[in-house]
């Protein structure tokens, strides 16, 4: 079975809110050098081991952020925010610009996938996922279809 998803545009700001979202995920070790910063202050007894890590750690979210932001602008970064609409079955993820113009994706390519409360991510990498909400696929039965092969696949449990 093939599913077929209606064009879907990729808001510039879900783009953002989802790939800081998927950083926090992938790097959560940062936080556990903020945590070791701090605790600097049981050996020198200071502040400021608190506020450096504090800047360190809004400068590392404020790179990111810029990054995202920087994608959303950038001409390489265009073909993410157009119209698009996806093919999906056991073998790949076509990415359709229209119908004679598409690009397939082989499972292997994706990294990792979440299930969130009103959509599928698929992270392909650090700054490129795929991002399909519910309403683009035509029925029940579509969403069940991908979550099964995405469980078939390792990518959710």
């Amino acid at each position: 079975m093939i599913v077929k998803t209606r064009k879907f545009k990729l808001a510039t700001g879900k783009y953002i809110r989802l790939g800081m979202k998927n950083i926090l995920k992938e790097q959560w070790w940062v936080l556990l050098i903020v945590f070791a910063i701090c605790s600097g202050a049981f050996i020198i007894p200071s502040n400021w081991w608190f506020i450096g890590a504090g800047i360190g750690f809004v400068l590392y979210l404020l790179f990111w952020l810029i990054q995202f932001a920087g994608m959303t602008q950038m001409e390489q970064g265009k073909m993410l925010f157009e119209k698009l609409s996806y093919e999906i079955d056991s073998r790949q993820v076509l990415i359709k610009i229209s119908s004679k113009q598409g690009m397939p994706l082989k499972w292997e390519q994706i990294r990792r996938a979440w299930k969130g409360k009103d959509h599928f991510a698929l992270v392909i990498s650090k700054a490129q996922f795929i991002y399909l909400p519910f309403k683009v696929f035509n029925s029940d039965n579509q969403i069940k279809f991908v979550e099964t092969i995405l469980r078939r696949k390792g990518y959710i449990k």
